[in-house]
């Protein structure tokens, strides 16, 4: 039985208990929003990280995929769909739920689709757009996909401006919480403040751990043999391109899955979200963890993003970002925790052989 996996999880959860157990006694729970929303942006980085260390693809679209995730259920929870109440479909959408009312701000009734729907309905919209983008992309060589991904977020950053529906540069507040049976919900209330870090944790630690038990399956090392060499795994009978597009299509899931999920956690969302630039800091928060290193990537990027949210580095911000990416490709090419790791179990062994002499000795 392998205790590494497990012994990193039990770490991950003492620590993250113990943060929010210590903010709690400095009197900086407040704290916790920023460490909640790098829990949720640290989702997209974990997919990537899955596309780029297992797949070698590089992706430079995930900002879009992550605003694809957030507009959808944004505009779906908030625009008023009661012209088609009267409709067919809009009675049988009634009864299957699908639509539910709510009270706008002046008391008035309005008719919104439930973020359980509008999180189908994202998703559904996330695997169209990942296939359409993935599927040429991805059975050609070299750096197309990354060029096409490119291209690909830069258009739906467009489109998000320039579209009145999206609310423009101003983007969209007002969405709704997203309610769990009555219990537990994904809000930005300080009320809840404590729940929704553990929903944040609890959310992230299950999609990483979902991600492991896929890269240690025969997928994963299908995934592995066409990172080391494509053209010897397809000789071996590896369908490569369906592989890719498989993997392409999971990461770009876990980047909508997150833009959802912050998305109803802030109350809204906006441009930004969705520029190259953002997209770029995925990459370099992916690359700064290890690109095989789920936990590592979790941890950096957690980490450097409640940083960045608290406005700790100001205007140099993405200078920081840079900086940080730089020198960690520089000195740890595969994150800086297999070095970490290695001079531990090296230090470790020294121990343990020194013990070993002196109780012989003795």
């Amino acid at each position: 039985m392998k205790f590494r996996p497990i012994i990193g999880i039990v770490v991950l959860i003492v620590a993250l208990v113990a943060a929010q157990l210590i903010l709690r006694a400095l009197g900086k729970e407040y704290y916790l929003t920023q460490l909640t929303m790098s829990l949720y942006y640290a989702i997209v980085v974990v997919g990537l990280c899955f596309v780029m260390g297992y797949a070698g693809q590089v992706s430079l679209g995930h900002g879009a995929f992550f605003a694809i995730g957030g507009y959808t259920t944004a505009v779906l929870t908030t625009y008023d769909f009661s012209r088609f109440q009267a409709a067919v479909l809009g009675r049988w959408l009634m009864q299957a739920r699908v639509f539910v009312v709510k009270q706008d701000l002046y008391g008035s009734n309005v008719l919104n689709v439930s973020p359980w729907a509008a999180f189908v309905a994202a998703m559904a919209a996330t695997a169209v757009a990942a296939c359409l983008i993935g599927y040429p992309a991805l059975r050609l060589k070299g750096h197309y996909l990354t060029m096409a991904t490119l291209g690909f977020g830069l258009i739906v950053y467009k489109i998000i401006l320039g579209s009145t529906i999206t609310g423009t540069t101003d983007g969209i507040v007002g969405v709704p919480e997203w309610s769990f049976g009555g219990v537990l919900a994904i809000s930005g209330k300080s009320a809840v403040r404590v729940q929704n870090y553990y929903i944040a944790c609890g959310i992230t630690l299950v999609l990483i751990a979902l991600l492991r038990n896929l890269v240690h399956s025969r997928v994963g090392r299908a995934l592995r043999a066409i990172h080391d060499h494509e053209t010897a795994a397809n000789a071996m009978g590896i369908n490569t391109a369906r592989y890719k597009l498989k993997a392409f299509v999971v990461s770009a899931l876990l980047a909508a899955m997150a833009g959802v999920l912050l998305t109803h956690y802030t109350g809204g969302i906006n441009p930004s979200e969705a520029s190259a630039l953002r997209s770029v800091r995925y990459v370099a928060l992916a690359a700064a963890g290890g690109m095989t290193n789920l936990w590592g990537a979790t941890v950096v990027s957690t980490v450097l993003n409640f940083f960045s949210l608290r406005g700790w580095f100001g205007t140099y911000d993405n200078a920081v970002f840079g900086a940080i990416l730089i020198t960690i490709i520089s000195l740890a090419p595969e994150g800086p925790f297999k070095p970490l790791g290695q001079l531990i179990r090296r230090l470790s062994g020294r121990w343990f052989a020194g013990a070993r002499s002196e109780h012989g000795a003795a």
